[in-house]
């Protein structure tokens, strides 16, 4: 099922997300929804926060990404209760854009690799090191589950300079092809 993404400007954006017990109910039927919902945006991926619920969960996959950066082949996971245990001193500046950001793209850093745990929908742990492109998809969708956006690592010039199209995506006046739910709509 397609479900509604949540636009910049909602409250449960900014929240803290909450753990996922490991006897979650349908947690299959909701890892499937947010991969539904997540190619229909043609995203690479979503957060369960952007789907409205304040949970620890990640659906991810870079495969559309992988004839131009090689490490997103086959790179499609299901994060549960994920942490970023490590962090590369490198850091690189790219492009990024958010689905509960249309119309909005950026240049943020980000590391270059991360180490990571999380368990994946059937409970089984992973410790995994991931690198590149798709270290960058991780640490964006980990950055909603702990209430941030992208956005909040750009420069104040560059965030003033995109007042107007953050103030359209508040009050639900921009256009998107896949279902939203902005904060200004009822």
């Amino acid at each position: 099922m397609i479900l509604p993404v949540y636009l910049y400007g909602h409250p449960v954006l900014r929240e803290e997300a909450k753990e996922i017990s490991a006897d979650y109910p349908a947690l299959k039927e909701l890892v499937a929804n947010m991969f539904d919902t997540m190619y229909h945006a043609e995203g690479v991926g979503l957060a369960a926060p952007q789907i409205g619920l304040s949970l620890r969960l990640i659906v991810l996959d870079g495969e559309t990404l992988s004839g131009d950066f090689k490490e997103c082949k086959n790179f499609k996971r299901v994060l549960v209760n994920p942490v970023i245990e490590e962090y590369s001193d490198e850091e690189i500046w790219l492009e990024e854009g958010c689905l509960s950001l249309p119309g909005i793209h950026e240049k943020v850093p980000r590391a270059a690799w991360i180490r990571i745990t999380y368990a994946d929908e059937n409970g089984l742990r992973h410790d995994e090191r991931i690198q590149g492109f798709a270290a960058r998809i991780v640490q964006h969708e980990c950055e909603h589950l702990n209430g941030g956006v992208f956005i909040d690592n750009i420069s104040p010039i560059r965030r003033q300079l995109n007042k107007g199209k953050l103030n359209n995506i508040i009050k639900g006046t921009i256009l998107c092809d896949y279902k939203t739910k902005a904060a200004g709509k009822k």
